[in-house]
């Protein structure tokens, strides 16, 4: 195996979305210590920036059968189909990669569905949070996301008063987002609780506000710190944890290089994240060594493939033939942006290699492939077709039995290139 080709595969399609018709080739000749330089140099200005659709509060729904309730739903259905359409369209076009495929990231670690929110507005300004700390210092991060509607209103954060305290967002909180499994108690876990009580959303807008009188006054005990703490000075505690640097490390490491094998002890990452500073773990695991290592591979999500075949062919989410075509197919393949099956977030690697995803995925290639511009693969010889095919995906090499099968259709643009894009080397970042 060539190791530059997998370590520029890999810097293309686990730190991006994949590379674009030329990127590739141009990446092999820079080189890879160039390479790496500019996955994490983040440009100043995305010349690729999708604007953002009109997302507004559309306020309480109105009461059934009412006048207005046919409009109301009508407008939450636009604008809820606007945001994944927007944000698809930026996973696509942004030249910001490494940011964009951890605003990606961070959606699935604060897990959080419209499913329950309902509303586009707070999904859409909880994106914005992930945006602003994507790279940035995790401490700030975990401070914000506490004040973040859709989170308060998917983990029941309103609910959670003196009188009743309710436990799903500080449970989270700490196995989740801060800290992972096994590292708290359960009292730690009723005690944060009541450290964040008096909190209400709206859920239209996911606007959080204080409310004194349900607030709970009294000290609590988390994680051996006393005193009437704020959420703020719990969260900062949590962070502080050895535990935290860990555990950020590690989702790191289950996202990015492998989920089957677990993060080195002592790995750099961890003592690179001292100050809570993303930016510093990610340049430390992109210049470390772990890449070029050819035991991790990872599956590619269905949104991952999606988004990766759609900046190879050119082809833009939004001007698709038909959105709900679009969803159907990301349905079946179960996975549509803003709509985690749970606070866990999505499943990895073997859970996508079912036989019917591969044939959702074959029917999915074939609607995508029908609406590109093939021509530049017309162009190139049908003998040379399938190595034209291996840098414009970004893949390492085709294995005999997948080149056997490539050489068989190589004379039909349509049908080499579905079968390129459902191979095992294009759908596994090896």
């Amino acid at each position: 195996m060539d190791l530059k080709r997998l370590e520029t595969a890999r810097l293309f399609h686990r730190f991006g979305f994949g590379p674009r018709p030329g990127e590739f080739t141009q990446a092999l000749s820079d080189g890879i210590a160039k390479t790496k330089s500019k996955v994490l140099s983040q440009p100043l200005i995305d010349a690729g920036e999708v604007p953002a659709p009109p997302i507004t509060d559309l306020g309480p729904r109105p009461a059934p059968n009412s006048a207005g309730v046919v409009a109301f739903s009508q407008s939450l259905r636009f604008e809820n189909q606007q945001l994944v359409l927007w944000w698809l369209d930026q996973m696509v076009k942004s030249e910001r990669q490494m940011q964009e495929k951890m605003v990606w990231f961070w959606h699935g670690h604060w897990a959080t569905s419209i499913g329950k929110v309902n509303y586009a507005l707070p999904m859409y300004n909880q994106n914005k949070t992930f945006r602003k700390y994507a790279l940035g210092n995790f401490s700030d991060f975990a401070q914000a996301m506490f004040s973040d509607g859709a989170l308060q209103i998917w983990l029941d954060g309103g609910d959670n008063n003196v009188k009743a305290p309710n436990e799903n967002l500080s449970r989270e909180m700490m196995e989740l987002f801060v800290l992972g499994v096994n590292r708290y108690t359960e009292t730690d876990v009723k005690e944060l609780a009541r450290a964040f009580t008096g909190y209400q959303v709206t859920r239209s807008a996911g606007v959080v506000t204080y409310n004194e009188k349900r607030r709970d006054t009294k000290a609590v005990t988390v994680l051996g710190k006393t005193g009437v703490l704020s959420p703020e000075q719990a969260i900062a505690h949590l962070v502080s944890q050895a535990d935290c640097g860990k555990f950020i490390a590690e989702r790191i490491w289950f996202r990015f290089i492998s989920s089957a094998a677990a993060l080195p002890e002592n790995h750099s990452m961890v003592s690179a994240f001292n100050k809570r500073e993303m930016s510093q773990l990610i340049s430390t695991l992109v210049n470390g060594a772990d890449l070029a290592n050819p035991n991790y591979s990872i599956v590619k999500q269905p949104l991952e493939w999606f988004v990766g075949v759609c900046r190879a062919l050119s082809l833009t989410p939004s001007k698709l033939d038909s959105y709900p075509k679009l969803y159907g197919y990301l349905s079946k393949m179960s996975q549509i942006p803003f709509e985690p099956p749970n606070v866990g977030g999505w499943p990895t690697d073997e859970s996508w290699l079912s036989s019917a995803s591969a044939q959702f995925r074959v029917a999915f290639a074939t609607w995508l492939v029908g609406q590109a511009d093939l021509s530049s693969i017309s162009a190139i010889a049908p003998l040379q077709r399938p190595t034209y095919l291996l840098d414009l995906l970004g893949v390492v090499e085709w294995t005999p039995r997948t080149s056997f099968a490539l050489r068989d259709v190589r004379d039909s643009e349509v049908k080499l290139l579905i079968l390129a894009i459902c191979s095992p080397e294009y759908v596994v970042s090896v």
